[in-house]
Formats: structure tokens, C-alpha cells, sequence
């Protein structure tokens, strides 16, 4: 296959790869196949000693039997199972001239009947996925999913999964979802956006129609309006040195394919870094007022549940190490958030999140007719 572009450093132009002859070479010839070396071969063998019943052999073990007859008894030979689902593209090695041995490690271990006919059916359906279209790097990475996990981490992983599908059905029938999707729709919906210094705008949705309110801040939003502008002011005197620090750090210390390479992975690291910059200024605002919005049950169970449900997947698929630390990013504060809401009041005038208030003040007297 054709081998995978090296990595340099891209100011000194140094390498540390194996492929010492691929300089020497012309630019088109960087991109033929050459040669691969995989260095495991893995050896399963059935250890049950399971009688089959002749007239209704198993498909799929059926094809790694071979018969033999001793008397008027059929016996079937030790069942040997290759298996390929663990050779990964990133164990590959390069083949090239200067090579005069290559390791190879021969791993032999027993599998009983069930085991054999799971790996059987993994095996083929990733090779029905590269028969439907996928490459072969898609195709790895699914294999990296049942390889690289162990079992019961991923049946567990396929139970949350199921079961986070049944929460979001049973939220969207209690109108919690509905929450989740205005936030997406307006961004902030904590926020009011401001016609004038005194007035605002409040946006709801009624299915996909936006109406419109206006009205006047009050005390306690204008507070917090200001609370959450002076808190994005000092966290971007932190943030922006750090992501411009990390891109610099980036380029001296690790060795990327291209500068087109790292200007992505820097714009990514920049909005992971964004991404955790809007989450912090409500826990300034809660620390500030010394107090945190009212939140239902059933919206606090659901946003407890969406936070945590990201920590499973990111074990279980390939990603990027920065991918994988964004996702622990709702952790932090949603566990900084249950400490403000230990320690200080719950303020049901307050506006949540999600653009709600449990208690208002009476703006006028009561009609005495």
C-alpha cells in the first residue's frame, strides 16, 4: 500500500522515521505501494469439545472444519481461527531496501465455541464494509472499536448507548429536549440580546416559530450580564497566550506532514479551548451572586447524564488525545457546578440555562376587584 507521509519537523526539516531512502527518492515515487511487513500473527484454536449435529453444521464455522472419517464416525481436526481483525494499518512496517530482518511475534491462544463464531462475524462484516465502499483506514478504525476494547467494556458501552436513545425519547416527550435544541438555535439562550443599554430581546420558540418579547433588564439580569462580560474579559487574558503559546510549542516540539497539518491542529486546539471558555462564566456568575438558578429534576438528570455519557465513547473509539480531553471539559465544570450548588442557595427568580424562571416578583399590585 502506499506508505504513510513522515512526519518532520517542519523549521529544521528533521526526521526520525525509518524511511531514510524515501528522501532520496523523486516526489512521484512517494506516492506507489511498496511493500508491508506485518509483524504478529495471531493463532486461535477452538478448545470446547462440542459434538455437531451432521445434517445441520453452522455456515459460518463450517468453512474452518476439516473432516476426517474413523470408522463410521466423522471427527472434525482442531479448529484453527487466523485471526486478522488484530493486525491494525498502524503496525504495519515499511519494506524498503536498507532492511535485512524484520521481528515477527507468533501469539497461539484457545477460544471456545462462542468466541470463535463473534470473531467470525466481526471478521466478515468488516470485510463486507470495505466490499460496500469504505476505505481501509474506516474499515481499521471499526476494527479498532472490538480489537483494542475489551468485550464487556463494549457491550456496556452498547447498553448506555441504547439506553441514552430511550432517555432522549422519553425527554423529548417531556419537552426537555425542547431546551437542548432552542440552546442550539440562539446559542446562549441565557442571554438577551440587547436592542439598547436598558432594553432587551427575548427569543422563544414555539415548534419552528420564533416570537419575539421586549422588555427591560432587571437588577438581577443586569448583574449577571455584567458578571459574565467581566468573566469572558479575564478568561480571555488566560486563553488567548495559551492557544498562541500551544501553537508555538507545537511547531519547535512535534513533527507534523505539513504546515497545512499544523495550522489545523492548532485551529482545533483553539476551539476546544474556546468550547471550555463559554462554559466557565456561569460558575463566575453563580460565585459572584452567590447563588445558582433553579433547575428541574428531570432537566438535571438529563444534563447529568448527557455530560458523562461522552466519557464512555471516548475510550472505545480513535481519536486524537486533544479530541479525547475535550470531552472531559463538561465534566469539570458540571462537577464544579454541583459544588456551587452544594454550597450556596438555589435562586428560583434566577433564569437557568435554559432561558427559564421558576419565580417572578409581582410588577404591580394585585387587582382588588
Amino acid at each position: 500500500m502506499v506508505p504513510k507521509p513522515e512526519e518532520i519537523n517542519l523549521l529544521t526539516g528533521e526526521s526520525d522515521t525509518q524511511q531514510i531512502e524515501a528522501e532520496k527518492k523523486p516526489t512521484s515515487a512517494l506516492d506507489e505501494p511498496v511493500s508491508h511487513w506485518r509483524p504478529r500473527l495471531a493463532l486461535n484454536v477452538m478448545a470446547d469439545n462440542f459434538v455437531f449435529d451432521g445434517s445441520s453444521l453452522p455456515a459460518d464455522v463450517h468453512r474452518y472444519m476439516k473432516m476426517i472419517q474413523l470408522g463410521k464416525t466423522v471427527h472434525y481436526l482442531p479448529i484453527l481461527f487466523i485471526d486478522q481483525l488484530s493486525n491494525r494499518v498502524k503496525d504495519l512496517m515499511v519494506i524498503n531496501r536498507s532492511t535485512t530482518e524484520l521481528p515477527l511475534t507468533v501469539s497461539y491462544d484457545k477460544v471456545s465455541l462462542g468466541r470463535l463464531r463473534f470473531w467470525i462475524h466481526m471478521q466478515d462484516a468488516v470485510y463486507s464494509l470495505q466490499q460496500f465502499g469504505f476505505s481501509e483506514k474506516d474499515a481499521d478504525e471499526v476494527k479498532g472499536i472490538f480489537v483494542d476494547t475489551n468485550l464487556y467494556f463494549l457491550a456496556l458501552t452498547f447498553f448506555v448507548a441504547a439506553f441514552h436513545l430511550l432517555f432522549d425519547f422519553l425527554a423529548f416527550k417531556n419537552d426537555i429536549s425542547f431546551w437542548k435544541k432552542k440552546k442550539s438555535m440562539i446559542g446562549m439562550s441565557t442571554k438577551l440580546w440587547k436592542v439598547k443599554k436598558a432594553l432587551k430581546m427575548t427569543i422563544l420558540w414555539r415548534g419552528l416559530m420564533p416570537e419575539f418579547e421586549f422588555g427591560t433588564y432587571s437588577e438581577s439580569e443586569r448583574k449577571t450580564e455584567e458578571y459574565d462580560t467581566q468573566a469572558m474579559k479575564y478568561l480571555s487574558y488566560l486563553l488567548y497566550p495559551l492557544c498562541v503559546g500551544g501553537a508555538v510549542y507545537s511547531l519547535l516540539n512535534i513533527k507534523y506532514k505539513s504546515w497545512y497539518s499544523w495550522l489545523i491542529n492548532s485551529f482545533v486546539n483553539g476551539v476546544y479551548a474556546f468550547g471550555f471558555l463559554f462554559m466557565l462564566p456561569q460558575l463566575f456568575v453563580n460565585y459572584k451572586l452567590k447563588s445558582v438558578a433553579h433547575l428541574p429534576w428531570k432537566a438535571f438528570t438529563y444534563k447529568a447524564f448527557n455530560t458523562f455519557i461522552d466519557d464512555v465513547f471516548a475510550f472505545i473509539i480513535t481519536m486524537p488525545t486533544s479530541h479525547r480531553l475535550a470531552c472531559f471539559r463538561d465534566d469539570v465544570v458540571f462537577l464544579v457546578y454541583l459544588y456551587q450548588r452544594w454550597l450556596y442557595p438555589v435562586d428560583k427568580r434566577r433564569v437557568n440555562e435554559f432561558g427559564e424562571s421558576y419565580e417572578e416578583k409581582a410588577t404591580r399590585a394585585p387587582h382588588t376587584d
